[in-house]
């Protein structure tokens, strides 16, 4: 019996681990070339495996896409929630989380980017990606219950992560702490 579980959790580890193989190619193959040149062929040679183990793992293109995106998002959701959970001020924490887009996290997040632009066209694609958006809303509604400045707030954190990853230099987080601020004290017209 012993033997049969440490069998089957083997299996079971082995497996994930090749997931998670597959998923970080795939995220390479769209840092390099962009979403239009992940196939399951082009994922298996990133990952130095056949294309019928990609296809064994994820069946179809796009469950290979949600797997990739969801995998980002994960990351990003998970780091806002302890922010939510643990900070005394998790404007600052993700106001530094947005800063890494311009540094170490810069892969990542143009991996992010191109895999939530790719769901307006994808919508299987969209759950995955209004993870970070919904998460990033629950992050704002700690400091106001305002729907408007809310809504607001997590536009601005959109096109401040795109800002950066068009802009190709340092982000200062002190900054973009303080737009943070600003947008969720609100100004009406």
């Amino acid at each position: 019996m012993a033997d049969e579980q440490d069998r089957v959790d083997g299996r079971t580890l082995r497996g994930q681990r090749r997931r998670a193989q597959i998923i970080e190619a795939t995220l390479a193959v769209v840092r390099r070339d962009g979403a239009a040149g992940v196939t399951h062929r082009t994922v298996a040679k990133e990952a130095g495996i056949t294309t019928s183990l990609t296809l064994y793992y994820f069946a179809t293109l796009d469950d290979l896409l949600v797997a990739a995106l969801t995998s980002v998002t994960n990351t990003y959701t998970h780091r806002i929630r302890r922010l939510i959970e643990a900070e005394d001020d998790p404007l600052d924490g993700l106001a530094r989380l947005i800063a890494e887009s311009a540094g170490p996290g810069r892969e990542r997040a143009l991996a992010e980017r191109e895999l939530s632009t790719l769901a307006a066209r994808r919508p299987v694609l969209r759950p995955a990606a209004r993870g970070w958006r919904d998460t990033v809303a629950e992050l704002a509604r700690t400091q106001t219950d305002e729907p408007d400045a809310v809504e607001a707030f997590v536009a601005l954190c959109d096109g401040l992560c795109a800002a950066i990853l068009l802009d190709c230099h340092d982000a200062d987080p002190d900054h973009i702490r303080a737009v943070l601020g600003k947008a969720l004290r609100g100004t009406t017209p």
